[in-house]
């Protein structure tokens, strides 16, 4: 496939793309855990221990922009805010499982 651009930049393959979106050490670690529920900011940070609070936000609002998750601000005081996997979010789980289950195999395999 020839090398094409996405938002400014430039790919040499849908895989790179794909990584972009979902890569990174937190990405798929947060889509994990909102694929059970909703889950507040407060629940995933300190859920996903030792990701800083720069990193979670950068995180979720990369997520977010990218339309994996959505955020609800529900308008009570003090403010309450949940984030969820939307439809698109949901459509990647299927590939983070399956990484999941290698990573058993691999972890399994390399104790063997």
């Amino acid at each position: 496939m020839p090398r094409f651009e996405f938002r400014g930049k430039s790919y040499n393959n849908p895989v790179e793309l794909a990584l972009e979106v979902v890569g990174g050490k937190w990405k798929m670690p947060i889509l994990w855990r909102l694929h059970e529920r909703k889950w507040r900011y407060g629940e995933l940070k300190r859920n996903l221990t030792p990701v800083t609070h720069k990193i979670l936000t950068q995180q979720l609002r990369e997520l977010e922009r990218d339309g994996l998750v959505s955020r609800h601000v529900h308008a009570v005081i003090p403010p309450k805010v949940e984030y969820a996997i939307t439809k698109k979010g949901r459509s990647v789980m299927p590939i983070i499982r399956r990484l999941r289950d290698w990573g058993l195999a691999f972890k399994a395999e390399a104790k063997a």
